[in-house]
């Protein structure tokens, strides 16, 4: 029978294997899980039968194949995944050809659901270019739910867990629709900055990872896939407006204006259209996408790190605050919510087994840069505070910065633990998809219990 020693010997090579086994380019993280529970079964019966635990590991590796041989064999069996099938899918991959065709088809419903959905409010009257607050509140309720249908459609969940992200999204519709927001007032333009977090987090997040949620890996995963769809979605963006403004310059030729053509139909349409094309893609080429946030996260590291401290240097220098309207306040926020990413992206990355190494120092020095930005910001915001009383948009960037604070701050001792070698790169992970769900709960308050507590001003 096994002892504790020989379990934990067990354990340790699974993790290393496991943790190989995810940096192959053709094995999508959530085959990673199926196949260790097959290892896991092979490892028992060769156990049962006499071998001791290091001999059964090494002989159920072997039965499953050399792994790189096994990363070839996943290439082929999941085609799909890899860019040249994007057009092209062999011959001699008939099961998977169907199921791809198939994928491809439900996405394709759902695109066009989302942008006939966008169009749905303009038959009662409602107008995007005339009731600007509404379209504000709703816009991710017009493409969220069809997105989450697709994870449901492709992770298979159980009807528990559609019961409760149905009711999320109906909960969500309500508190954006019912409450008497006053027209252009800063709880609305709150509810519509936020619902948008609290959807993607609580439901898109748990419809993708399924009942991985729970564990740091499955929320890393949503990360990745995340800052994934971000450089994608920008990518057809870009696209789109080339094609658009290329469109419009042809016609104009010809004597005929077709933008507004462009503003009600095609801009609204393919706007939240992409988001589930661009989802698809990341899902289905996410072999090569892997790649591209953590080779960005590198390039802009040291600038915004140089940037942040030039900053901080400049306010100590100089003397002065931090300037506190609502437009400085987004645009301070976005700035530590991008440097939040690069970390999260560069962990997503990064070799735990490896030791520190230049980049690792860079990344301390960005996140210390912005936890002294931080706390300059959270002074200005209570200073204005004092001086002028609570406003909704003073107290959502001061809950906002204060949450950002505690995980910079958080993440600053870690990686100075990790520099030091005092603690593994793993707690800073763990740390990292630990918080997550906490942006969602803020985003969920600002939009449930602001508005009547500010009069819906």
């Amino acid at each position: 029978m096994p002892t504790q020693d020989d379990a934990r010997s067990l354990e340790e090579q699974i993790d290393q294997w496991r943790t190989y086994l995810r940096r192959r380019q053709a094995i999508h993280s959530v085959d990673v899980a199926e196949l260790e529970d097959h290892l896991r079964e092979q490892i028992a019966v060769l156990s049962d039968s006499g071998l001791d635990t290091d001999e059964a590991f090494l002989v159920a590796v072997k039965r499953m194949g050399d792994l790189d041989a096994l990363s070839r064999e996943f290439a082929r069996e999941h085609s799909d995944r890899l860019w040249k099938q994007l057009v092209l899918v062999s011959s001699d991959s008939g099961e998977s050809r169907a199921h791809a065709q198939t994928e491809a088809v439900v996405v394709l419903c759902l695109a066009v659901a989302a942008a006939a959905l966008i169009k749905v409010p303009a038959l009662f009257g409602i107008q995007i270019g005339e009731d600007a607050g509404f379209y504000a509140r709703n816009l991710s309720l017009f493409v969220l739910p069809l997105l989450t249908v697709y994870f449901i459609w492709k992770r298979r969940l159980d009807g528990r867990t559609i019961a409760w992200l149905g009711a999320g999204f109906v909960a969500a519709a309500l508190f954006a629709n019912v409450y008497p927001f006053a027209p252009d007032g800063s709880t609305q333009t709150l509810t519509a900055l936020h619902l948008p977090i609290a959807l993607w987090v609580a439901l898109v997040g748990v419809a993708y990872a399924g009942p991985r949620w729970r564990a740091p890996d499955g929320r890393m995963d949503f990360i990745r896939f995340s800052g994934e769809l971000f450089i994608y979605y920008a990518l057809i963006a870009l696209g789109g407006g080339v094609l658009m403004g290329l469109t419009a310059m042809i016609f104009r030729a010809i004597g005929i204006d077709i933008e507004p053509v462009f503003e009600s139909w095609v801009l609204p349409c393919g706007a939240v259209g992409a988001v589930v094309i661009a989802s698809w893609l990341v899902e289905a080429k996410q072999s090569v996408v892997e790649n591209m946030a953590p080779v960005l996260t590198r390039l802009f590291t040291p600038l915004f790190a140089a940037v942040l401290v030039m900053f901080v240097g400049t306010v100590v220098w100089t003397g002065r605050g931090v300037g506190i309207e609502r437009d400085v306040l987004i645009a301070f926020d976005l700035l530590l919510v991008v440097v939040l990413a690069l970390v999260l992206y560069a962990i997503s990355a990064r070799d735990q087994e490896s030791p520190p190494g230049l980049f690792d120092v860079l990344q301390f020095v960005l996140v210390v840069s912005a936890l002294a930005a931080d706390a300059l910001a959270l002074w200005a915001i209570a200073a204005r505070i004092t001086d002028f009383g609570l406003a909704p948009n003073r107290v959502a960037a001061l809950g906002m910065n204060v949450i950002l604070l505690v995980n910079l701050a958080r993440s600053a001792v870690l990686y100075l633990r990790f520099l030091r070698r005092r603690a593994s790169f793993a707690a800073l992970e763990r740390w990292q998809t630990a918080y997550v769900p906490v942006y969602a709960v803020w985003a969920t308050f600002v939009v449930i219990v602001f508005p009547p507590v500010f009069a819906y001003i």
